[in-house]
């Protein structure tokens, strides 16, 4: 019998599902059936991740579920994001996404200026830096659906990402550039961009976002 809510599950830039299995496996003892999905994030373009993600997502068990959410890490949440535009299930949820660089990232912009982007970021770089082309934006779509925002501001090496950022952020992502148009809700905790995969906090707060539609504040 399908499950009730099921999960797609994406890591962002770099990753492997390793790298996101432990919150998988804690997201599936809340009850919910979870597809944790790999992905190319580095010699893969945007539009060839899309075919994949399709290819895979149609093909699971998940998509059964009486409603399907769809989870994102970083850039996966992005690709979710373009996903949703392109091919949204008729039993969607809701999609939360866990240190979106909506607004893009600046280190990737460091990346460019200093003409290393084809061997660090290579077809990711179009998706990660700040200034998008019109097209990249398109891709990815308006946010139409219960969107909840996980960001952090606790970098684990402050030092080097402070004065890259100048302003709040998790080491990879300012905080102000995770916000997205459209968004639902939107939330900060002291976590670290790679570190929240593996925070309890951050699941807590995905499973209430996905229950009651918002995240859970402690009362003033």
């Amino acid at each position: 019998m399908p499950a009730t809510d099921s999960i797609v599950l994406l890591h962002g830039f770099g990753g492997h599902p390793i790298q996101t299995a432990l919150l998988a496996r804690r997201l599936r003892q809340s009850g919910y059936a979870v597809a944790n999905i790999g992905y190319p994030s580095w010699r893969w373009s945007a539009e060839q991740v899309l075919v994949h993600l399709h290819r895979r997502i149609a093909s699971s068990p998940a998509l059964a579920a009486q409603r399907v959410h769809f989870i994102g890490h970083s850039m996966g949440g992005l690709l979710l994001r373009a996903y949703l535009a392109r091919h949204r299930p008729s039993r969607l949820g809701s999609m939360v996404m866990l240190g979106p660089p909506n607004g893009g990232s600046e280190l990737a912009d460091l990346a460019y200026r200093l003409r290393v982007h084809p061997l660090i970021l290579h077809q990711a770089g179009a998706l990660l830096r700040t200034k998008r082309k019109p097209a990249m934006e398109a891709l990815l779509g308006q946010a139409d659906y219960p969107l909840g925002i996980i960001a952090g501001d606790r970098p684990l090496n402050g030092l080097l990402p402070n004065l890259i950022f100048r302003a709040p952020n998790d080491g990879k992502v300012r905080v102000a550039a995770t916000h997205c148009v459209g968004q639902t809700d939107h939330i900060v905790l002291p976590v670290a961009h790679t570190a929240m995969l593996y925070a309890r906090p951050v699941v807590d707060q995905i499973t209430h976002f996905l229950r009651v539609g918002h995240f859970e504040r402690a009362d003033p």
